[in-house]
């Protein structure tokens, strides 16, 4: 059963990582799929035609989601090209890490402005769609790492924490409308980023984690298609750990 047959989902970041494996996932099941990229065209245009050869529609978008006015450009460019926004997918990150003593500003600020800014330039731009609609889900990429911290992390944790505050207050506001915000919590997902660590240092990560492996990409992306489906219609507010129980 296609779960999401017809909807129109935008992701952004999703040339490759976590955000590949929901949109390989979401076409799967039937949605039309508009992602955006900021540099790696070549994956991203692969992407497009892997996606757009499952029988769905599918299109790559350049676009920096840091910036106000283009988030605003892109949303209206995809409802020219797609017709609606069901689902919006808030991906896109980066991480620079270091301690706090050694972190300089523009490390501080670069993160902050492209993971959380982001998050607020994109459901701003389709807010007004969702909102004529009366319907859709919004599904925010925060991390383990919002809920709990972690040292070397302070810049990409307090955007990531900053997620889930911005997550529940927009379940909020827009909930009369039947328009539903959630996050999801990523623990250690094993992907490109990951491959570049040492076997040790993975292996570390595994055993300290309950089910003794690392999360794959469709783990996550399992998460959000529940969260952007109507199996959770009655699910907002809410932040979904996908963490293997680290946590726990």
């Amino acid at each position: 059963m296609k779960i999401l047959e017809g909807k129109n989902v935008i992701i952004t970041g999703a040339s490759r990582g976590i955000g590949k494996g929901i949109a390989e996932i979401f076409a799967n099941h039937g949605a039309n799929v508009a992602f955006t990229f900021s540099s790696s065209e070549a994956p991203a245009l692969e992407l497009e035609k892997a996606l757009t050869e499952k029988g769905i529609k599918a299109k790559a978008y350049k676009s920096n989601a840091a910036s106000f006015g283009a988030a605003e450009e892109l949303v209206k460019q995809v409802l020219e090209d797609f017709g609606g926004i069901d689902i919006l997918i808030n991906n896109a990150g980066i991480t620079k890490d270091n301690l706090l003593m050694r972190m300089g500003e523009e490390d501080f600020d670069s993160v902050i402005e492209i993971n959380l800014k982001s998050v607020f330039n994109m459901t701003k731009a389709v807010q007004r769609t969702m909102l004529k609609q009366r319907k859709g889900s919004i599904i925010n990429m925060s991390s383990v790492v919002g809920v709990k911290g972690n040292a070397g992390q302070t810049n990409y944790a307090a955007s990531k924490a900053g997620m889930i505050g911005f997550t529940k207050s927009v379940a909020l506001e827009l909930g009369s409308r039947n328009i539903r915000c959630n996050a999801v919590a990523p623990g250690f997902i094993e992907t490109e980023m990951t491959d570049k660590l040492d076997e040790k240092t993975v292996q570390g990560w595994r055993n300290a984690i309950p089910l003794k492996r690392g999360g794959l990409p469709e783990d996550v992306a399992n998460a959000c298609l529940f969260l952007a489906s109507d199996m959770s219609a009655y699910i907002t507010g809410q932040v979904l750990n996908v963490d293997g129980g680290m946590l726990t």
